[in-house]
């Protein structure tokens, strides 16, 4: 199972004014790890699909911030 955030380590300038980032963290779509829709996939009701933005429950995926990441692992 592929991961579903990747990071990487952005350039760090020695004139840079603020402290840096050392790791930045992105999201990756689910369907780019599917090669193809197979059939019979389950569906959201037309009411929760315009809510959450596909037809498809294996498409959904939902936004976090690595910052609201951060706070749920700190609080468990």
């Amino acid at each position: 199972m592929p991961s579903f955030y990747k990071s990487y380590m952005p350039y760090i300038s020695p004139f840079d004014p603020c402290p840096p980032m050392t790791v930045k963290t992105f999201s990756t779509p689910p369907n780019l790890y599917m090669g193809f829709q197979p059939p019979n996939l389950p569906q959201f009701t037309p009411k929760e699909a315009l809510k959450k933005g596909t037809l498809w429950k294996a498409f959904y995926d939902p936004y976090f911030s690595p910052y609201e990441r951060a706070l749920e692992e700190a609080e468990t």
